[in-house]
């Protein structure tokens, strides 16, 4: 028999309503977690997780997408346990991927994110990297106070993803600075900055629930896969996504001069767009006006990505990494309805708008 189609996939999970469990679940035990906080630190990061506004009144602002907390209770349901087993090791991914954010919009000089400001900008610098700090800290915590084997297993496994993720953010801002960049590293620092944390909240559920190392290393294979396609559709959003829907600005990431796969792929293309884009972006580099581009000036640049092969590039790589990350749930034994609720998720991956 042939494998389910996408659509057949999605008529028999309904997605929204996985993503919606995950979050059910985990936002309670979340919010408990960050009122240990001391204060500001505390209202600092309800207003990140869009739990408040900029003046502290209730707010019911959009709190992410919510794939990782979904991956996390599912995982342990591979072991037969109930999902709640993995509440925990959601909470934790939630907390480092979010500590993460932090830091990236401080570093990276982003002013919004999901259609509202972002902290320091708010709360000022500072108090990013703190309350940042502060989430890095209190997911480990959250792990090692359940005080069983599993939970050291699964705090050695999302330090090791932790470590991985800075890994990646340190060679993204590096990358910046570089006039070219391969594909090959590209999809290194992507795999590190994106792929680790998803592979990690892929399997860390499972772990808890007791699962063994080749179970648990076969889901990690499947969300590094995953988080490799969720990160190329980010980079197609991040030059052609619609602000409405993204929440950041046009052209976001040719703003920021990312070396993003379009950008790498396109240069690395070669021909006469590829060569008039490396061209360009090699002197807005060296451009003391870069800030007050036009918005004409970023379109023309977005334009020669696209007619360079970038935009298709990923888009194909999308879907590649995406067939691994199925075909890495080959090898683990779990009940049918839950493989049906991973491949769900990783279709969602490659087909949404934010």
């Amino acid at each position: 028999m042939p494998p389910a189609s996408t659509a057949e996939r999605e008529t028999a999970v309904d997605v929204t309503t996985l993503l919606e469990r995950g979050r059910t679940l985990t936002t309670p035990v979340l919010r408990a977690a960050v009122d240990r906080l001391a204060p500001p630190m505390d209202t600092v990061s309800a207003y990140h997780f869009g739990w408040i506004d900029a003046e502290g009144r209730p707010s019911a602002g959009d709190g992410g997408k919510a794939v990782r907390p979904a991956l996390a209770v599912l995982s342990a349901e591979v072991t037969g346990a109930r999902p709640e087993t993995g509440v925990p090791g959601a909470v934790a991914v939630e907390l480092v991927h979010n500590f993460s954010l932090l830091h990236d919009d401080l570093m990276d000089g982003d002013e919004r994110r999901r259609h509202r400001e972002t902290v320091w900008k708010v709360h000022g610098p500072a108090q990013a990297i703190l309350v940042g700090d502060a989430m890095f800290a209190l997911a480990n915590e959250v792990l090692l106070e359940l005080g069983t084997a599993e939970a050291a297993r699964a705090t050695r496994r999302l330090t090791s993803a932790s470590r991985a993720l800075i890994d990646g953010q340190a060679q993204d801002i590096s990358y910046e600075h570089r006039d070219r960049v391969s594909v090959e590293e590209c999809l290194e620092m992507e795999g590190n900055k994106t792929g680790a944390l998803l592979a990690c909240a892929s399997s860390i559920g499972a772990v808890l629930g007791g699962a063994d190392d080749h179970t648990a290393d076969h889901l990690e294979k499947y969300g590094h896969h995953l988080g490799l396609a969720f990160q190329a559709v980010d980079d197609l959003l991040g030059i052609w996504g619609d602000p409405g829907s993204t929440g950041k600005q046009t052209w976001s990431d040719l703003r920021q001069r990312k070396k993003s796969l379009p950008v790498v792929a396109a240069l690395a293309a070669g021909g006469p767009a590829s060569e008039r884009l490396g061209e360009l972006l090699a002197a807005d580099a060296r451009s003391s006006d870069f800030a007050n581009f036009s918005e004409a000036e970023f379109a023309a640049r977005a334009a020669l990505v696209e007619e360079a092969g970038g935009r298709e590039w990923t888009a194909s790589e999308a879907r590649h990494q995406h067939t691994l990350a199925l075909k890495a749930l080959d090898a683990v034994d779990m009940p049918e309805r839950v493989r049906a609720q991973f491949s769900a998720l990783a279709d969602f991956v490659v087909v949404r708008k934010r």
